[in-house]
């Protein structure tokens, strides 16, 4: 087999690895082939941060820090970055990094189970903010840490430490040094199970060559495949390399977000468009998966629970399929046609969504109904966008998960409210027409008659909040900083 070989910088030396299975994760590189222990295996599906390992890429010249899920990350998409897990951060003489000497002090170690993972994130933490003169607040370390589940319930003593990082001696990455030994990584050229091109041209001629090898982008939903279903898949081919689709790019009525372009960037290139959607951006998954996943990649994959789709159907959003035969646009919401299925040919891939940007008088929510608010999956998930101009609802659209088989827009609902006067009367239609349009199934997330009631009282709490009612939801509670 012609196995590409995977080389990446860790404690300062480079680490090659041949013969690596283009399906092995990068934590069973970790633990199996290199012995690397400290980093675990929890959940197996990037929910409870066990697994949680950094990788410092080099982007326009300076270090990229991202914590990640080790146990869904393909191996060889880590080719040519750095990799530091929970045994790389303390001192050669045995002096503690500051992300684990505040866990000491805090005593934020119960059982121990996930403190690897936690510490991980927390250096993320440290390199992204402490590192770069910032403080961290309470409501970071929350929100950074929200892909860490701790099992014995000692999360005040984590954020204790998240925020005691700063007042401990400095320890430094030497990025100088770093950013040299990563451009001396050349590139190997391509073998035949993983191929993992740098540019749209050559991408577009795999995806024609190879029509049945897998698409990967973060693998955060091919990874689950990997490790729950045994799939294995002897070819791979990678988007996230491709230099042309790791930008957005701003024009005058819309942005272009790439296909390999993580979910934590497009949704900070939303957010500055449309600040209300931040909250939203947050729930979706933990930081791990967002800064993994691509939002190419969860728009493609087209999972009925996927949160971006309804916010981006909401929004208008078109996709840009492209083959070597050219490309052509459509509405996102046409590009499903049934449970994971889509209108892509064989040889295409989607390679840019654009969105359009906000309109004055825009109102817009985007709401997620989940068992747990922090990191999972929605049982529900209904945008609303609206537009009213003389007391009458000018422009709507509406995008809807969790109630079909795939992302959809509801367009009932957008008919009942389009030209009405914006009443309460408006949204009761609304809802009716939602309730009337969907026939969700029950399953482990919530029952089908609750995710019709649901769906429906959504839009009757978009009426309240377009009237100035805040103290509905979670999003108006905010965390005291600590004493």
């Amino acid at each position: 087999m012609d196995t590409k070989t995977i080389r990446f910088i860790r404690r300062g030396s480079q680490v090659c690895l041949g013969n690596v299975p283009p399906d092995r994760t990068l934590l069973e590189v970790l633990r199996e082939d290199l012995g690397c222990t400290g980093t675990k295996e929890g959940c197996g599906e990037g929910d409870c941060g066990a697994c949680t390992v950094v990788l410092g890429e080099a982007r326009d010249g300076k270090l990229d820090y991202k914590a990640i899920n080790s146990c869904i990350r393909l191996a060889h998409s880590i080719d040519g970055m750095a990799l530091w897990t929970v045994e790389d951060l303390a001192a050669e003489d045995g002096t503690l990094h500051p992300a684990q000497e505040a866990m000491v002090q805090c005593h934020g170690s119960q059982c121990g189970f996930c403190t690897p993972g936690f510490v991980m994130s927390l250096f993320g933490m440290y390199q992204n903010h402490v590192a770069q003169g910032e403080s961290v607040t309470r409501a970071l370390a929350q929100e950074e840490l929200s892909g860490n589940l701790c099992r014995c319930t000692g999360y005040r003593p984590i954020l204790d430490a998240a925020q005691q990082m700063a007042a401990l001696p400095a320890m430094q990455v030497n990025e100088k040094a770093l950013l040299t030994q990563l451009a001396a990584i050349q590139p190997h050229g391509e073998s035949a199970d993983y191929m993992a091109p740098r540019d749209l041209k050559s991408l577009l001629a795999a995806r024609a060559a190879h029509p049945g090898a897998q698409i990967v982008a973060g693998c955060t939903d091919v990874g689950l495949w990997v490790t729950k279903m045994h799939m294995q898949f002897p070819q791979v081919l990678d988007v996230t390399q491709v230099q042309e689709l790791r930008r957005v790019e701003r024009y005058p009525h819309h942005i272009a977000i790439g296909a390999a372009v993580t979910l934590t960037e497009a949704f900070a290139a939303l957010v500055a468009d449309r600040p209300q959607l931040k909250t939203f951006a947050n729930r979706f998954a933990g930081l791990p998966v967002r800064n993994s996943g691509t939002l190419g990649g969860n728009v493609a994959n087209g999972s009925p629970i996927g949160d971006s789709m309804p916010l981006l159907i909401a929004l208008g959003a078109h996709v840009v399929l492209m083959s070597v035969r050219g490309h052509r646009e459509l509405p996102l919401e046409q590009l499903y046609t049934g449970y994971r299925q889509n209108v892509m040919a064989p040889d295409e891939v989607l390679a840019w969504i654009k969105v359009p940007l906000p309109v004055p008088g825009e109102m817009l929510k985007a709401y997620k109904i989940s068992k747990r608010y922090d990191d999972d999956i929605s049982a529900v998930c209904l945008v609303v966008n609206m537009t009213v101009a003389g007391g009458s609802v000018a422009a709507v659209s509406i995008g809807a998960g969790g109630v079909a088989a795939t992302p959809m827009r509801a367009t009932q609902a957008e008919a009942a409210l389009r030209g009405q006067a914006w009443t309460q009367g408006a949204a009761q239609a609304a809802a009716a027409a939602l309730r009337a349009q969907f026939q969700p199934i029950s399953d482990m997330r919530a029952s089908a008659a609750y995710r019709s009631e649901v769906l429906g009282n959504l839009m009757q709490r978009f009426w309240l909040e377009s009237q100035g009612l805040q103290q509905i939801n979670l999003e108006s509670f905010s965390l005291k900083e600590a004493a």
